[in-house]
C-alpha cells in the first residue's frame, strides 16, 4: 500500500486534489488523520503507479511505503490512538471501558438483572449473546432474533449500548439494526467474508482473537474490516490454546502491551474466556489494566450454576461488585480511570 503523507498546514483544497486523484486511477483512499497531519493510504496502489505524481502534487510532504504487512491497522499509517465510539462511550480514552453482562440472552428478565447490577457497578457496554457459534451442535445456539429483540428493550431502560456476535455475512444487517456493537468471536476471526461484511457496516466491531491465532493473523483480521472501510475496530485479547488443562485458555497478557506498540487501534481482554474459571476473572482483569488494556469484556449472570452456557466462567452480580475497587486502584496506579 502507498501512503500520501500531507504537509502540516496543507489546505482541505490540496487534500481533495490527492483524493480525486486516487479515484481517477480507479483506486481506493482510506484518511488517517494524526497529530493535526493528514495520511492517505492508497488501496491496491500497483507497482505501475508512479509515487512522484502524487509527490508533485500541492501540499504532499511525502509519498512512502508501509513494510507492515498490516498497513491500515499499522502506527506506520496513523501514529495517534483511535478511539471508538459506542454511541456515548469512547473506547481507547483515559477512561478503561467495561462491558459486562451475560454470555447468553436466556430471558428478558435474566437479561434485565444483569444489566441493572452490571451498570450499578459501573459497566459501560452490557454484552449479551443472541447467536451463540458452539462446539457442540447439540449446545443451546441463542435465541437468535428473538435475543436481539430482548438486547434492545433492556438497552431501552437502561441507557447501555449493547454489543452481540455476529455469526454470518448474510445476518450483519439484522444484528446492525439492534446492537450498537457487532462482535466477530473467536472461532470467526478469519472467516474473511464475515470481516469483508461487517467492514462495510456503519457499526463498530469487536474483533476477538482466534484460539491458534498469532497477533499478525489476528491484525491482518483486522486489516479486513479497515480496508472495506471501517475504522471503529476494538481488539480483544481472549486467551489462546496452548498445552496448560488447569485453564479454558491461556491468557496472553504480552499481547496486550505488543498491540499497543504495533497498532493504533483499542485492545480490551476478556478474562472470563481466557480463564474459563469465574475465581481468576478478578485477577486477570488486574493484570490487563496494569498490562495496558483499554478495556474488559467479562460475563455476569444472576445464577451462573445455571446459566444455559459459560456457567462456570461467569460471576455473579456481587462477585463483579467486589472486583470493581481493585480494578479501580490498578487503573489509578496506571494514570487511568475506570
Amino acid at each position: 500500500m502507498m501512503v500520501v503523507v500531507m504537509q502540516q498546514e496543507a489546505s482541505l483544497h490540496e487534500v481533495s486534489a490527492v483524493l480525486r486523484m486516487v479515484e481517477a486511477e480507479g483506486l481506493t483512499p482510506r484518511i488517517s488523520n494524526s497529530s493535526g497531519r493528514t495520511s492517505i493510504g492508497v488501496i491496491n496502489a500497483t507497482p505501475e503507479l508512479r509515487p512522484e505524481l502524487f509527490a508533485a502534487l500541492p501540499g504532499v510532504e511525502e509519498v512512502t511505503g508501509l513494510k507492515r504487512p498490516f498497513k491500515l491497522a499499522s502506527r506506520e499509517f496513523c501514529p495517534q490512538d483511535t478511539l471508538v465510539h459506542v454511541r456515548h462511550v469512547v473506547i481507547g480514552a483515559e477512561r478503561v471501558c467495561l462491558m459486562a453482562g451475560p454470555c447468553s440472552v436466556e430471558t428478558e428478565e435474566q437479561t434485565q438483572a444483569a444489566a441493572e447490577a452490571v451498570l450499578a457497578d459501573g459497566a459501560q457496554i452490557l454484552r449479551g449473546g443472541a447467536y451463540k457459534p458452539r462446539s457442540s451442535p447439540y449446545s443451546f445456539q441463542g435465541l437468535a432474533v428473538k435475543g436481539l429483540e430482548i438486547l434492545a428493550r433492556v438497552r431501552e431502560r437502561t441507557g447501555l449500548p449493547v454489543v452481540t456476535e455476529v455469526i454470518a455475512p448474510e445476518l450483519v444487517p439484522l444484528v446492525a439494526d439492534y446492537a450498537d456493537m457487532l462482535q466477530i468471536g473467536a472461532r470467526n476471526m478469519q472467516n474473511f467474508a464475515l470481516l469483508e461484511a461487517a467492514g462495510q457496516c456503519n457499526k463498530p466491531v469487536l474483533l476477538k482473537r482466534g484460539l491458534m491465532a498469532s497477533i499478525e493473523e489476528l491484525l491482518m483480521s483486522a486489516e479486513y474490516l479497515l480496508a472495506n472501510g471501517n475504522s471503529q475496530v476494538v481488539l480483544c485479547e481472549r486467551g489462546i490454546r496452548t498445552f496448560e488443562t488447569y485453564t479454558r485458555n491461556t491468557l496472553d497478557i504480552n499481547a496486550v502491551p505488543l498491540l499497543k506498540q504495533l497498532t493504533h487501534l483499542p485492545v480490551i481482554v476478556d478474562p472470563s474466556h481466557a480463564t474459563g474459571k469465574r475465581d481468576l476473572v478478578a485477577a486477570t482483569s488486574r493484570a490487563a489494566i496494569a498490562a495496558g488494556a483499554d478495556g474488559l469484556i467479562v460475563e455476569v449472570h444472576h445464577d451462573p450454576d445455571h446459566a444455559w452456557s459459560d456457567g462456570a466462567q461467569s460471576l455473579a452480580p456481587q462477585q463483579f461488585q467486589a472486583m470493581i475497587p481493585g480494578l479501580r486502584r490498578i487503573a489509578d496506579a496506571v494514570d487511568r480511570s475506570l
